[in-house]
């Protein structure tokens, strides 16, 4: 069963954005930057989008100690919503940077997690996409008669995905993702005895491997549920480890929430295409 977290406060958003004031006013003024290539630039313009500026959000977060039995798989709940919440801080601080060049929408968004060399206990959280504006008429223009709930869509597609996702006849409503710390549990001595020179299912790492993807997986979907979504695409699901331990790791599940564009019933024509490489 999906066990949501709570969201961490961002209190001092503001604070954050007002020390990158000058380089968001720049964007403001016209001169835009992006770290969107050139395909994604020309596509984007072509689906009737316009970059305002790059914007990003990033937080330092002490990441707390949890315990868990030696020979017992589950889930370290403390390290889990100390990932969440981290991640959260850092996407809402870039959100509130899209908000104040009145951006409809961040795309290409990427989360960047890596331990601070201050401490191992330390993990720096970065968030990091281009702000766009929709095209005129499009639902996504959340600065055209913005409702008070309403905000920049977020979404970690490229440009040509967007692109194509539009062709489609679909919209992006938001980035979803779920994340899950878990231990799996040693193996006994008579159980390692039993192992020895046999080809044999370790089913206890498997069993743990499948839980804490569901556990990820389901919350992407819970997130996605709430923004009255009809589909997530884009999904990835990373298994990594950030040096808790060797029985200890982390699966993230993210992808872009989506929407079918009202009275929309686009088809994509294939074309013929030309390979120039030997």
């Amino acid at each position: 069963m999906f066990s949501g977290f709570k969201k961490a406060a961002a209190s001092t958003d503001a604070d954050f954005t007002s020390e990158s004031s000058a380089r968001l006013q720049q964007s403001a003024q016209g001169m835009f930057t992006s770290d969107l290539s050139i395909n994604e630039f020309a596509l984007l313009k072509d689906a009737g989008f316009q970059p305002i500026g790059l914007v990003l959000g990033s937080s330092i977060y002490h990441i707390g100690l949890q315990t868990a039995g030696w020979n017992q798989n589950q889930e370290l709940t403390v390290i889990s919503q100390a990932m969440y919440n981290a991640r959260e801080l850092a996407m809402t601080r870039m959100e509130h940077e899209a908000d104040a060049l009145k951006a409809d929408g961040v795309v290409g968004m990427r989360l960047e997690v890596s331990l601070a060399e201050w401490s191992e206990d330390l993990a720096e959280f970065v968030a990091v996409g281009t702000a766009v504006r929709a095209p005129e008429g499009e639902p996504h223009r959340v600065f055209q008669g913005r409702e008070a709930n309403s905000k920049p869509f977020t979404s970690d597609l490229s440009g040509q995905d967007l692109w194509t996702l539009r062709q489609v006849g679909y919209r992006p409503l938001g980035l979803v993702m779920g994340t899950c710390v878990y231990h799996v549990a040693h193996m006994g001595i008579m159980q390692s005895l039993k192992t020895l020179g046999r080809n044999t299912e370790m089913t206890n790492f498997s069993q743990a491997l499948y839980s804490a993807r569901e556990l990820a997986m389901g919350r992407m979907q819970a997130e996605a549920t709430k923004l009255s979504a009809a589909g997530i695409v884009g999904v990835k699901v990373v298994e990594r480890s950030f040096g808790w331990g060797s029985h200890v790791i982390e699966f993230m599940a993210v992808g872009t929430a989506v929407t079918p564009l009202e009275g929309a019933h686009g088809k994509i024509e294939p074309k013929m295409a030309l390979s120039l490489n030997d």
